[in-house]
């Protein structure tokens, strides 16, 4: 059906198919929903054969990209899928690019949390880790990654026919998920410099003025003054945006923009923001493990923590004292 009708809002089972009998091809949220679970599956078994967790790390640039584009074929190439689709596309081809010049394609490289994470107690046990393995590195990471693309898609393909609103909804989240997305390439950006320079990579000339955090060992300056994570704020910031084209498109024109815009109901839909919100939340968590092994690295990122903001960007709350290397006792 053509329009903004109230089925962009339903549930999960309206969304997913409930069996094998129950596919349909041609609907692309059925297409998707099998492609989510081949990569699952892939990842899985790679996971296995290679020892190593960070096949879904590889893939989280990409399965976005190819869930949207199929939504984007499947309607003809409709104005709005095709517009989502090819954000998509951009974000995916920086990350995808981001990922490779750090080495994260090279055989048995893996994100250095996954070995920690297995060391803790809870998941020392085989038995445990695989479960974890299973549960939520291969099968919920890949879910998550199908709500925050296919979801906001599936009301896009719902709606196909109907003109883009560059005075309204469309205009709102595309130039927010653009502003997300130069933030995080800004932010990349930065990062990739400062550690280059730190390890006297040829090309990559050290700043004086970051004398300090050579010596501590991480950055805090530029972005990094405001906000420890400005990359991990702006990730997430891209997909709130991308849910905005579900959750802003009204069921009805008695339904006002600010209702839309601050529904629960919308919001919790895998139509619409439950992917983002789940995104959000999965940071919280990813985000203070990530310092807990920081903290262990560098003692100077407890300065760090005092005066700045963890994801927000916000103004310092204090100024970072001078780092000074630690005195050696003469005999």
């Amino acid at each position: 059906d053509v329009g903004t009708p109230r089925l962009a809002m339903s549930p999960a089972t309206a969304m997913f198919p409930t069996s094998i009998e129950s596919l349909d091809w041609v609907n692309p949220d059925h297409v998707v929903t099998v492609a989510c679970a081949a990569f699952a599956a892939w990842c899985l078994v790679a996971s296995w054969v290679t020892g190593t967790h960070s096949h879904v790390d590889r893939l989280w640039s990409i399965t976005p990209a190819v869930y949207a584009g199929v939504y984007a074929y499947m309607s003809a190439f409709d104005a709005r899928c095709t517009l989502m689709a090819s954000l998509v596309a951009v974000w995916g081809a920086r990350l995808t690019y981001n990922f490779a010049r750090k080495g994260g394609y090279s055989a048995g490289e893996q994100d250095y949390r996954w070995p920690v994470l297995q060391g803790l107690a809870i998941l020392g046990n085989p038995v445990a880790w695989q479960i974890f393995n299973v549960s939520f590195i291969a099968a919920y990471q890949h879910f998550l990654l199908l709500l925050i693309s296919a979801g906001p898609m599936s009301v896009a393909f719902a709606m196909r026919g109907t003109p883009l609103m560059f005075t309204g909804p469309d205009l709102i989240a595309t130039v927010c998920f653009i502003s997300f997305l130069a933030l995080e390439t800004a932010a990349d950006e930065q990062q990739w410099r400062f550690q280059n320079a730190k390890k006297k990579v040829k090309g990559f000339p050290r700043d004086r003025r970051a004398r300090d955090d050579y010596a501590r060992g991480f950055l805090t300056r530029g972005l990094f003054k405001f906000s420890r994570h400005p990359n991990f704020f702006a990730e997430q910031g891209i997909w709130v945006s991308f849910a905005l084209f579900a959750v802003l498109h009204g069921s009805g024109e008695e339904e006002s923009f600010i209702n839309r815009a601050f529904s629960r109901e919308r919001w919790s839909s895998p139509r619409g923001g439950l992917g983002a919100i789940l995104l959000v939340l999965l940071f919280q968590g990813s985000t203070r493990f990530t310092e807990s092994i920081t903290l262990r690295k560098y003692p100077a990122y407890a300065d760090y923590r005092k005066c700045t903001s963890q994801l927000v960007p916000l103004p310092p709350f204090g100024t970072m004292p001078p780092f000074a290397k630690p005195r050696k006792l003469r005999d």
